[in-house]
């Protein structure tokens, strides 16, 4: 059997074992304990929903599992917030002295040259400057920063204490 490791942006409610079943209107099997604390996990970022009262596929997972499993999104490792990141999510340091800051992820993009005809989206005469107006432009993915006075900073690099900070966080 192949290993896999996973990061999933899930809700989560609380819940006993016999709770869950009787939630799910299902009989506790008699080899489980109805008193296993736990949560009723919802998945927001994929699977069919299982169930009418909610929007994404619900399962149950016993409370040491899931303590392993999950973080809060207000207390992530620069891992997770990378996951949530790609998946476009903005992501911040709590600790960061400056507020209203985020990070976002940039996907690449081309841009046909400076000189191509009937377009809108081209490369820039600034650009075609360095690059040439018969180049095209090929960018790679990045990390952007909206800085505390409200400039877009292109290319941001994590600093050693922001790799090592479990303050990350997905900002709504």
């Amino acid at each position: 059997m192949k290993k896999f490791i996973g990061v999933k942006e899930i809700k989560a409610t609380p819940m006993n074992r016999q709770d869950y079943n009787d939630y799910r209107g299902w009989k506790l099997p008699s080899d489980e304990d109805g008193a296993d604390d736990g949560y009723l996990v919802e998945y927001i970022d994929g699977g069919k929903p299982n169930h009418p009262k909610h929007d994404g596929y619900i399962s149950w997972s016993p409370e040491d599992v899931f303590n392993r499993a999950y973080k809060r999104v207000e207390n992530m490792t620069f891992g997770f917030a990378i996951e949530a990141l790609k998946k476009g999510k903005k992501i911040a340091r709590s600790g960061w002295n400056g507020k209203n800051m985020w990070l976002v992820y940039m996907s690449g993009m081309e841009l046909p040259p400076y000189n191509t005809q009937g377009t809108k989206k081209k490369v820039n005469d600034r650009t075609a400057k360095f690059i040439g107006e018969d180049t095209p432009l090929i960018t790679l993915p990045y990390i952007a920063m909206w800085t505390a006075d409200q400039k877009w900073l292109p290319g941001w690099l994590a600093s050693q204490s922001d790799i090592l900070a479990d303050d990350w966080c997905i900002v709504d």
